[in-house]
């Protein structure tokens, strides 16, 4: 039998029971604002010759000079994945998954309730009995079905899918960093280009006028001769357009301000080396199985999988456990409740129907990716050969035109020919010179099309372990505890 408790000696029971559940381990809340003008300062403040700039390459590539005396493609990309603020965002979004990923492993907690009452008809003085009642019940959800590891297997897969996510990241910010340091080549080499065809341009219309007035040609043919000098001339300020527009692109691409490319010296040697065309074959075949963004996309059909895998399980019901305790006037009792949802209106069907869809929505994202990588080889590679066919042509005809070129210089020195001759040959080589940098720069932006359709660069090094975990700033303003 059980003994009989007084409801002062119950309560201190059901005050402990009620202990036992409160929570020990709690998280507390950290202010940490976020201020535009202080970023926009600490953006200001970015240099490339920084100490945690300099630990970070050294660290990578083992930057012995510092500063650097050059920097080249290698370097401006590792200075992009440490200041881009792109980086962050998908470390952030990874951070997110990874917290998604602890949610889902989390068990239901269970419930306590407790419900005193008085029984204010009885009179306990008279009876003897206690007016007090007094209700205390758990309740234990139990989930059935593995429900929990189906909800852990798809927050893991989502998980997978972000980190991968960085890799892709970090491939767009390389991308960026190559196009805007090319670009900078392109208008730098024509800028030079230019200057060399003016000054033949001025000499021409300069032996041109003496001529005229030696009476030997007439006005309009000088005229006719300054015209093209003064398109040189304009084209020569475009470019210098465009070598400005270009370093505040590689600027924007590191992640810096553009002050902070003032004075630094770049190396293009790695970036204007072309190797053979690759196989269409087998960049087709890298790219499918290895590119960052397959395998998460891959990872976000595994995720569908294992969402419709747990809508289905969801037509079984969890159990909830409901042990209570009742003193009801001076009697101790004690029950065990079972419950559980009937599935009599609905399975889970509707749930269960998004679900396929979804896995279907995320096998056909798949599959478009796949077919769009797939046109970007094709394109690129088409591309790059015919570029490099494009640029071995004008290399031939530019061999041509120096040696017609030192032939007429040997006859005006012969006294055979006028200088004027000379003038024209010299302008017919700078002109190929021209359309060979022209051939050139369309070769190597094919060549960036195939990295960027393979997301490895052209000697296909593994080299996303340089991408760095936390960028400074991120590190002092957000990120730290």
């Amino acid at each position: 039998m059980i003994p009989r408790m007084s409801w002062q000696r119950m309560l201190p029971l059901v005050l402990a029971l009620g202990g036992l559940t409160w929570p020990t381990g709690c998280a507390r809340f950290h202010d940490r604002p976020l201020s535009a003008a202080g970023k926009l300062d600490n953006f200001e403040a970015r240099t490339l010759d920084r100490a945690d700039l300099k630990e970070y390459l050294q660290a990578h590539i083992g930057a012995a000079q510092w500063p650097l005396q050059t920097w080249s493609l290698t370097d401006l990309t590792l200075a992009a994945f440490f200041y881009h603020p792109s980086l962050d965002v998908a470390r952030a979004q990874l951070k997110t998954a990874k917290g998604e990923v602890i949610t889902a492993g989390e068990r239901p907690n269970p419930s306590v309730s407790f419900a005193p009452g008085f029984n204010s008809s009885n009179r306990e003085s008279v009876s003897g009995v206690s007016s007090w009642i007094v209700d205390t019940a758990l309740d234990i959800p139990i989930e059935t079905a593995g429900k929990r590891g189906y909800r852990i297997a798809q927050a893991e897969h989502l998980s997978d899918a972000a980190r991968l996510n960085i890799t892709a990241a970090a491939w767009q910010v390389r991308s960026h960093v190559r196009q805007a340091l090319l670009d900078l080549y392109a208008a730098r080499e024509t800028e030079t280009l230019l200057l060399q065809q003016q000054a033949i341009q001025a000499d021409n219309v300069r032996l041109l006028q003496l001529q005229q007035e030696a009476g030997e040609v007439s006005p309009f043919e000088v005229s006719q001769a300054r015209i093209p000098l003064d398109a040189t001339r304009l084209e020569v300020v475009e470019a210098q357009k465009k070598q400005a527009q270009a370093r505040a692109q590689l600027a924007s691409a590191v992640g810096v301000p553009l002050k902070a490319l003032d004075g630094v010296r770049f190396s293009f040697d790695a970036l204007i080396q072309m190797p053979s065309s690759p196989p269409a074959a087998d960049v087709r075949r890298a790219a499918l199985l290895d590119r960052a963004d397959v395998r998460a996309a891959l990872a976000e059909y595994g995720a569908s999988q294992s969402a419709l895998q747990l809508e289905i399980t969801k037509q079984y019901p969890d159990v909830n456990l409901g042990p209570g305790y009742s003193y009801d006037q001076s009697e101790n009792k004690w029950s065990l409740g079972v419950s559980l949802t009937l599935p009599v209106l609905n399975q889970n069907q509707g749930a269960i129907a998004t679900a396929k869809g979804r896995r279907a929505e995320a096998a056909a994202k798949f599959s478009a990716l796949q077919a769009d990588i797939i046109g970007q080889i094709e394109q690129s590679v088409t591309n790059y050969e015919a570029s490099l066919k494009k640029l071995q042509t004008a290399r031939s005809l530019s061999e041509e035109l120096k040696k017609r070129a030192e032939a007429t210089r040997k006859m005006f020195q012969a006294g055979e020919i006028l200088k004027l001759e000379v003038a024209a040959a010299d302008l017919e080589v700078s002109t190929n010179a021209l359309a060979q940098l022209t051939a050139r720069v369309d070769a190597l932006q094919a060549l960036g099309q195939i990295e960027d359709a393979l997301q490895q660069p052209a000697d296909l090094p593994r080299w996303q372990g340089l991408i760095p975990q936390q960028s400074t700033d991120t590190k002092r303003e957000i990120h730290h505890e």
